[in-house]
């Protein structure tokens, strides 16, 4: 867990503990993520971050911090259980319910400027990464960095979840985390994500494949704009590795679907 006055760097931002908050850059679309936390707060969901206070704090936002480990290389011993994965499944079909009904502003800007709401979309969390999951004591604490948050698909977000927490991802990139081990097969892991979230795990495969596409897509937009994260996953030759990724799971559907 990150330390009290230590900082740390992510994907898009340098954040930085000051006692129970974290304090993170103040981004054009913060605001709109802010409403979004606030939505969450007033329903009772838990396990996100509280928005606290009412502006930027030196050009920071402030909120809550969640105490437990955050799913690193190696990933915590809870997350390569099946208790991690199904409570990730849990977690997800909660947070769709709790914002089901959430309407953003009509001023809401996001982290892609192409992005806009219209009936029938989700608030997606958007970067739903092992490395966005907290854990303690073997149970889910919740989920946090929410700067990519999205209007989008609710299967998309599922999808994701599985790329990253399954993980639908190349073997030495599996064996990164730490499974592979004794772990339950990936197939295994896959449904026990889906059934705990209320999906058929082929239509999640699809979404991901269409969800890869996006992301290489968005990549070749935004990066060469400057709009990060998306200029550091261009100069980092990410489309090649998520092309990849994507044949590979295209190439283990069935066996991910339990027909090999």
């Amino acid at each position: 867990m990150i330390q009290d006055d230590e900082s740390m760097r992510g994907g898009l931002s340098t954040v930085r503990r000051e006692g129970e908050t974290i304090l993170r850059p103040w981004r054009v679309w913060t605001p709109a993520v802010r409403e979004l936390l606030r939505h969450l707060e007033q329903v009772g969901f838990a396990g996100v971050p509280r928005a606290l206070g009412d502006g930027p704090v030196d050009g920071h936002e402030v909120v809550s911090l969640l105490r437990g480990e955050v799913g690193l290389y190696p990933w915590p011993r809870a997350l390569l259980a099946d208790g991690g994965v199904t409570a990730l499944g849990r977690w997800l079909r909660d947070y769709h319910d709790a914002v089901r009904d959430f309407r953003p502003s009509s001023q809401a800007v996001w982290c892609d400027p192409d992005a806009r709401w219209r009936p029938g979309l989700i608030m997606r969390h958007g970067d739903l990464t092992s490395w966005n999951s907290v854990w303690a004591d073997d149970r889910l604490v919740g989920v946090i960095d929410w700067d990519l948050a999205i209007p989008g698909e609710a299967l998309d977000d599922l999808a994701q979840l599985a790329w990253y927490s399954v993980p639908l991802r190349l073997p030495d990139r599996q064996r990164r985390v730490g499974y592979g081990a004794g772990g339950a097969p990936l197939a295994r892991r896959l449904r026990l994500l889906c059934d705990a979230y209320g999906a058929d795990p082929a239509d999640v495969l699809d979404a991901l494949a269409r969800l890869q596409c996006d992301e290489t897509e968005r990549i070749a937009r935004l990066g060469p704009l400057g709009a990060d994260p998306w200029a550091a996953f261009l100069r980092q030759n990410f489309i090649p590795d998520i092309e990849e990724e994507r044949a590979w799971a295209l190439a283990q559907r069935e066996e991910l679907l339990g027909h090999a």
